[in-house]
């Protein structure tokens, strides 16, 4: 969801000249590869709905005062593609979103091993399979541990409605 709101807040705000002033850390120079793309332990919910919610107000905002034929520049895209209009942009965003939320790239993974967006344009950060190695198993020890938490506050949850339940018996 990192992802998402921060693509959307990207494609939504700069590209139209409408910066949305959010700061995303994970975009700064020194920031590891990738880290948009998982959420660590130490990172809130409350957080990432927070982005979200400001995401949503930016494409809202950029949406309710251009046109869908408004010019927009995409400096990361090649120079052939980079002007753009916000239609281009809704269709790109969607069609982006959709592939992840579908679970469309794992999929596709699986069926030829090819990764990222096409072939020979991966957009993937490029490192060997010792670095992508320790990413998924840094990526997989934060989802162990956020489970661990949750596992334990349902047990907590459940001791107390026992107790209430039981409670409420004598």
């Amino acid at each position: 969801m990192k992802h998402v709101a921060s693509i959307e807040l990207g494609y939504f705000g700069e590209v139209f000249g409408r910066p949305s002033g959010v700061p995303l850390p994970w975009y700064e120079d020194g920031a590891e590869d990738n880290a948009d793309m998982w959420v660590p332990a130490e990172e809130s919910t409350d957080s990432i709905r927070e982005l979200l919610r400001q995401a949503w107000d930016q494409v809202e905002a950029t949406s309710d005062a251009l046109e869908l034929d408004a010019p927009g520049l995409v400096p990361w895209w090649g120079e052939d593609r980079q002007h753009v209009t916000l239609h281009t942009i809704f269709v790109h965003v969607i069609t982006d979103v959709a592939r992840h939320a579908g679970q469309a790239d794992i999929v596709r993974e699986l069926i030829d091993g090819s990764v990222g967006l096409l072939p020979g344009n991966e957009n993937l950060p490029e490192h060997d399979r010792a670095w992508w190695a320790a990413y998924v198993d840094r990526v997989q020890a934060a989802a162990d541990e956020v489970g661990d938490a949750a596992g334990e506050a349902a047990a907590v949850d459940a001791a107390a409605d026992q107790a209430a339940a039981d409670g409420q018996e004598s």
